[in-house]
């Protein structure tokens, strides 16, 4: 199940999430607006679900939320945007992973 979130998660969100992946929960941030999608099978799916909702293409970058560790890794192929200066599926910018982060432990942190 693919949720969009604008405020903290509630724990039966976390686990509907991980419905697809057992301990992982694939994830798109709107760095602007400081919203997330979460849950299915890939992050094309939560960036269309962040698209319908009036985002913008350059705001969305993909990570990987492990909420039992509480851990995210800024890996997606949506983050490949050699336009913006990103070349690889990892996020390269500090600046926005660092926003990535604090969008995603604000929504998801804490929660499991």
């Amino acid at each position: 199940m693919i949720y969009l979130l604008k405020e903290k998660a509630a724990p039966a969100q976390i686990q509907d999430m991980l419905q697809e992946y057992e301990n992982m929960i694939k994830i798109v941030v709107d760095i602007r607006r400081r919203v997330l999608s979460g849950g299915g099978e890939m992050h094309s799916d939560c960036e269309s679900v962040l698209l319908d909702d009036r985002s913008e293409q350059d705001d969305l970058w993909g990570a990987n939320w492990y909420p039992s560790e509480q851990r995210i890794e800024f890996e997606s192929l949506i983050n490949i945007r050699p336009r913006l200066g990103n070349r690889n599926i990892l996020i390269q910018d500090d600046n926005i992973r660092k926003q990535v982060e604090s969008v995603t432990r604000e929504i998801l942190g804490g929660v499991q």
